[in-house]
């Protein structure tokens, strides 16, 4: 007997859980926070139409004109401001 052996499947090839449009050159991300979040990062998108997060595969996609892209959530809010009982 053979044994079956599943194809290897190419990150490109999958789509990201969740896309977002942005204006900015640089976002934050920290998978959504709550306990199912992750430490702040910082991604910088620089020349490129889109970032994707390293820890959550979000994808962040610069926004062209006023109105986001089909299928991209626009209202993205950035989890960067800090409460001050947060610090």
């Amino acid at each position: 007997m053979t044994a079956r052996v599943p194809a290897i499947v190419s990150p490109e090839a999958l789509p990201p859980p969740e896309q977002f449009a942005v204006t900015g050159h640089r976002v934050a991300c920290d998978g959504g926070g709550g306990a199912l979040g992750h430490p702040l990062v910082w991604l910088e998108l620089g020349e490129k139409p889109f970032v994707d997060c390293g820890y959550c595969d979000r994808r962040f996609v610069r926004q062209q004109g006023k109105k986001a892209p089909r299928g991209l959530k626009a209202n993205y809010e950035d989890p960067s401001p800090r409460h001050a009982g947060d610090h």
